[in-house]
């Protein structure tokens, strides 16, 4: 009759491996940790590369130079007469401060007072740091070392029409760069306007007030 003998005291069943349940349990969760481990691997190339991709990306960043093209550029020529959508220059005085070729001793709209206070906060942002409040020249940048810019008051300025200013806010004049990117043409406007405004405040007369102001100043003027 068959004896079997207890493991451990130097005897086995007939047969028998060594693996029970347990054992054979142990090894199946194994495989699957092994398989999930494989699989994370993989995921973990796929979006480190899909990252890398996005990262760089096979693009041209402005006025890089290109082999594809024969003259070496990578930006592309607009084809001629091409008017941006919404930038069709109908009247030329407004967008270009001057009648035919002449430059304009006119506005292309009527100035209100509206638009003098917008060209207040305007010339304030963009041009008193050189200019200075008062048109002076004198501005922040110029204390700092900047080379100074003319008056506003000097005779040559106070007589130029107001599409000189036009110009050089549009393109530029000498030290002075174009601010045509930061200033939209009818803020341009709007700052000529309050320009003219500093150069009255600094050359005005008693003739120049109205006359339903003009006695307001001298009872000012009266009182001690």
């Amino acid at each position: 009759m068959f004896q079997s003998k207890k493991v451990g005291e130097g005897f086995e069943r007939p047969g028998y491996t060594g693996r029970g349940p347990r054992a054979s349990g142990l090894a199946t969760r194994m495989r699957r940790l092994s398989t999930g481990l494989c699989l994370m691997a993989i995921c973990l190339v796929l979006t480190v590369a899909c990252t890398q991709k996005m990262a760089v990306q096979p693009k041209y960043r402005p006025l890089e130079p290109s082999t594809f093209f024969a003259d070496g550029q990578s930006a592309r020529h607009l084809v001629p007469d091409t008017v941006p959508r919404g930038f069709v220059v109908s009247d030329t005085l407004l967008y270009t401060g001057r009648s035919g070729q002449t430059l304009a001793d006119t506005f292309p709209f009527t100035v209100t007072m509206e638009i003098l206070e917008r060209g207040q906060e305007r010339y304030g942002i963009f041009c008193a740091p050189c200019h200075g409040f008062a048109g002076q020249g004198d501005g922040m940048v110029v204390r700092r070392g900047f080379s100074p810019p003319p008056s506003f008051h000097i005779d040559r300025l106070r007589n130029a029409p107001p599409g000189h200013f036009f110009d050089v806010m549009t393109n530029g004049f000498g030290a002075m760069p174009s601010y045509a990117p930061q200033v939209p043409v009818r803020d341009r406007w709007a700052i000529i306007a309050y320009i003219r405004a500093l150069q009255l405040s600094q050359h005005a007369t008693v003739e120049d007030v109205p006359p339903d102001q003009r006695q307001q100043l001298e009872t000012g003027a009266q009182t001690p």
